[in-house]
């Protein structure tokens, strides 16, 4: 969404499991591999255009340097700097609960 932050991801494809599809996006968007850990949360928002189906997982990043493909921007944030951005409404269940657990 334009003019808002969002953890990278996207659509699953049909045969594709979670994990997979994430593994696949991060490689698509950030040119980037990682290893999928645990479920953080998975939270629906009903945005105009219709619902979206967010589930956040922790992850294990093997590239320090990302190339961006399909983004202008990219920040490391700290716990405390997660709030310092304008998150997309889906992405601030997921926010809050990294903040709780992290802090």
């Amino acid at each position: 969404m334009a003019g808002y932050w969002e953890f990278p991801g996207g659509k699953i494809e049909i045969g594709e499991s979670a994990h997979d599809a994430l593994v696949r996006e991060i490689e698509e968007e950030l040119q980037c591999t990682i290893s999928v850990g645990n479920e953080v949360t998975t939270t629906e928002y009903a945005y105009d255009f219709g619902i979206v189906r967010l589930t956040t997982y922790w992850s294990t990043l093997h590239d320090t340097r990302p190339t961006l493909t399909e983004h202008t921007e990219a920040r490391w944030l700290s716990t405390n700097d997660l709030v310092s951005v304008e998150w997309a409404p889906a992405d601030i269940p997921a926010v809050e609960l990294i903040i709780h657990q992290l802090s």
